[in-house]
């Protein structure tokens, strides 16, 4: 049996997710970005009274790592990784653009297409990747830069969904067939499942050494 605790801060939505063996407990959110620290230990504590569970039941903490809201981030990390050290318990981390990803796979019933994360960074730059359906990683996340050649020669040969944030100005750039956009949710009950796999595999982080993933170097993606 596990009992995960899993936090996502990493964008403009922050929430939190009480799960046992991947089957979410209890869901909280917070839309106003800027209070998502103030937010997130009040919420912790009434997500586990309201579960009647207490701090020290939790087996592990799992947080998203990013790209994402630089403060967003150290947030969620600096919560996860004290409460991993206080209580001795695991730290599972995933990519924020990841579970989008898998988030995706869960809402979009369509076969033969990719699906293409975007968190919106500034003027034209976005965080982005690449999955196939299994969420096989086809580009790697990175920051990127759009025009209207980016993606061109995935586009010249799959159907790609676009999606999150950073995916509203591209819909403006781009006019191929083989795009679509779709309004896709994503929060940390996503993120449980993804846990919950990982802590069954003990795919666990160390607590000393990770840090978020703030992706500062930016990489221009100018496919023709």
């Amino acid at each position: 049996m596990s009992l995960i605790l899993n936090i996502d801060t990493a964008t403009e939505k922050a929430s939190l997710c009480l799960a046992k063996n991947g089957e979410p407990l209890s869901l909280m959110h917070n839309d106003r970005q800027q209070e998502h620290a103030a937010w997130l230990h009040v919420a912790i504590k009434t997500m586990l009274q309201d579960a009647n569970h207490q701090i020290k039941d939790i087996n592990a903490i799992a947080v998203t790592a990013g790209p994402g809201s630089y403060t967003g981030l150290r947030v969620g990390m600096a919560s996860a990784k004290g409460f991993c050290y206080a209580l001795n318990i695991p730290l599972i981390t995933e990519n924020t653009l990841y579970v989008m990803a898998f988030a995706a796979t869960q809402q979009v019933k369509r076969s033969n297409v990719l699906f293409c994360p975007m968190i919106d960074a500034r003027r034209m730059e976005v965080y982005g990747a690449l999955y196939g359906e299994g969420l096989q990683e086809i580009i790697a996340p990175s920051a990127i830069i759009l025009d209207e050649r980016s993606f061109a020669t995935e586009l010249a040969n799959d159907k790609i969904i676009f999606f999150g944030s950073g995916s509203k100005k591209w819909q403006q750039l781009i006019h191929d067939p083989n795009a679509g956009f779709e309004d896709i949710g994503t929060d940390a009950g996503h993120l449980s499942v993804l846990s919950y796999q990982k802590f069954l595999q003990e795919k666990f982080t160390d607590i000393i050494y990770c840090e978020p993933v703030y992706i500062k170097e930016f990489h221009s993606y100018n496919k023709k």
